[in-house]
């Protein structure tokens, strides 16, 4: 998994670079879940266009991963910005581009029993208008 983890953790960052920044791009195995894992996403630029970004992250990912590891993951979910639960998130978890691990957790009313978190960070959503 470690592998997968480093891979994303470039796509991730190539990503943010082209579209902007991510508030949350991580890897999570549910429980129960048969070593499926799934991506979790969020930014502002998701929200605009949820169908066209998860277009967008799923040809990124499966430009880079082989298809042996492309089977380790289940699907692509999107987390709106202004879900609370996004934001409690930030709150105890504060990472860009990074790696933490979480194992045996309860996160967005899942139970997780191992989780990668290459970005978990609010952004600053308040706008100046010159």
């Amino acid at each position: 998994m470690k592998r997968i983890v480093e891979k994303l953790q470039k796509a991730e960052a190539v990503m943010a670079g082209e579209k902007g920044a991510f508030d949350l791009f991580a890897l999570f195995l549910r429980e129960n879940s048969p070593n499926k894992w799934d991506l979790l996403i969020a930014a502002d630029w998701i929200d605009q266009d949820k169908a066209g970004a998860i277009k967008y992250v799923a040809g990124k990912v499966q430009s880079l991963l082989s298809k042996d590891e492309l089977l380790c993951l289940s699907r692509i979910v999107t987390i709106e910005e202004s879900n609370s639960a996004l934001i409690d998130f930030h709150g105890t978890y504060n990472v860009e581009h990074g790696s933490t691990e979480i194992q045996n957790s309860n996160l967005f009313g899942q139970q997780i029993n191992h989780a990668y978190l290459i970005t978990s960070k609010r952004r600053n959503s308040i706008q100046t208008v010159s």
